[in-house]
């Protein structure tokens, strides 16, 4: 006898690829999933197909045909309220800035950067920075100073380079 562990496992990447290309929606897709699964489970003792792979297509294929039916008034609301957060490219954009000041940042003196990283990461006074390093209060002000500078230049100097 097979688990629901076993049967999940096994079987939810394919009912949830089905699911989404009967629906083309993610989150109809996982529904369907899980109810598919939840049925199937309920009645696994009457099983008429050949595979059990085809019998909980033919479950996900009877749910979305059932939400079609109960929901023909559903309107796409993509227009009308657009997704705030950033789409792929500005993702992709933001990861590719970040991996580049993280590389300026491992590139400059440790003490300039560990100053620097509790200034601006971690928002600790110049007093507690200077006494943290061992330098003095103008020493801590001068190195957070200069670091950011060398990293506003650098990504001027990036931002040319791409346009």
């Amino acid at each position: 006898m097979i688990t629901f562990h076993e049967l999940y496992t096994s079987y939810a990447g394919d009912v949830y690829r089905f699911a989404f290309w009967l629906s083309g929606d993610s989150v109809e897709a996982e529904d369907i999933t899980s109810e598919t699964f939840i049925r199937a489970w309920v009645k696994h003792s009457s099983i008429r197909t050949a595979t059990l792979k085809a019998y909980l297509f033919t479950i996900a294929r009877n749910l979305y045909l059932e939400n079609l039916r109960d929901s023909p008034d559903q309107i796409s609301l993509e227009d009308l309220y657009p997704d705030p957060s950033p789409g792929p490219e500005q993702v992709i954009e933001r990861q590719s800035e970040i991996m580049s000041i993280q590389k300026f940042i491992h590139s400059i003196a440790e003490i300039d950067r560990t100053a620097f990283i509790m200034r601006v990461q971690h928002d600790m006074p110049y007093e507690e920075i200077a006494r943290s390093l061992e330098i003095s209060l103008s020493a801590a002000k001068v190195k957070v100073h200069r670091v950011r500078r060398k990293l506003i230049a650098a990504c001027i100097i990036q931002e040319e380079v791409i346009t």
